[in-house]
């Protein structure tokens, strides 16, 4: 039995039986959210089966399967942007001062050359959190009585998208079962059905995101003025008794013969 266990040719059997793990690699954090200007990490870790000094790759890529990646850190150093604001620990990047350039899919790459699989890889996104600027607001100043109204506030800069609330008179309007007006937080929309003298007052809208502070654009007095009926109707009487008095003289000028008078000259 001695014989038997200490045999090369068992040695050799039992090494094939035990199963070998290939290189593998994997991250803590497949999302990364950072601030514009603070650092952040961008973790890979990886096991190999034997190589122990495995070639270690980081690409950017560039949205679409077809284009080629950027490299990151290719042959033991840093590309581009990443030069001098980068540090290598292990197979994860320390990145210095985020830049919005720097949002993007980023991609791990080790290679171990004598490993049975030889290729393995994680992939990383960065989200650099932007906070909102001062939104741009589209307010009327003047409006008629059950005229439809939309008002609009648009802030495109912030990472993620911001949220809109707007303000009548510094109270927030919120949505209600009988309110007169209908609020889209995410388009920034405030529109009402029919405006009504009630709706008077200085109006106001505020976009926040997580990065950052809220931001406010200047309000605006929206005045609702009655619709002047009386008015109306003396306008459209004036025009019709003016429609009628040209009627009245073009059919007195053709009974009394004027038309054909000035066709016999």
């Amino acid at each position: 039995m001695e014989h038997l266990f200490t045999s090369p040719l068992v040695f050799v059997i039992l090494l094939q039986i035990v199963p070998s793990v290939p290189v593998s690699v994997f991250t803590t954090a497949p999302i990364v959210e950072v601030r514009e200007n603070k650092d952040a990490e961008l973790s890979c870790e990886f096991k190999t089966e034997r190589d122990e000094h495995p070639r270690i790759e980081w690409k950017k890529t560039r949205g679409t399967r077809s284009s080629s990646p950027d490299f990151v850190y290719f042959e033991g150093e840093f590309r581009k942007s990443f030069k001098g604001r980068a540090h290598m620990d292990g197979a994860t990047i320390k990145l210095k001062r985020v830049t919005q350039e720097d949002a993007g899919e980023y991609r791990c790459e080790v290679s171990a050359a004598t490993d049975t699989v030889q290729l393995g890889e994680a992939n990383i996104t960065i989200i650099v959190l932007v906070p909102p600027q001062t939104p741009s607001c589209e307010i009327p100043s003047r409006v008629l009585t059950g005229a439809v109204v939309e008002m609009h506030c648009r802030e495109p800069h912030g990472v993620p998208a911001a949220t809109y609330t707007w303000y009548k008179d510094n109270k927030a309007l919120r949505p209600s079962f009988n309110a007169t007006y209908t609020i889209n937080p995410h388009t920034g929309v405030l529109m009402f059905t029919s405006v009504t003298k009630a709706d008077t007052g200085q109006y106001h809208c505020e976009a926040r995101n997580k990065a950052g502070p809220p931001k406010s654009c200047e309000g605006v007095h929206v005045k609702i003025d009655d619709l002047n009926v009386p008015a109306i109707i003396a306008g459209v009487v004036v025009v019709c008794l003016v429609i009628a008095l040209c009627v009245f003289g073009a059919c007195y000028a053709h009974r009394h013969g004027f038309f054909s008078r000035h066709r016999g000259r």
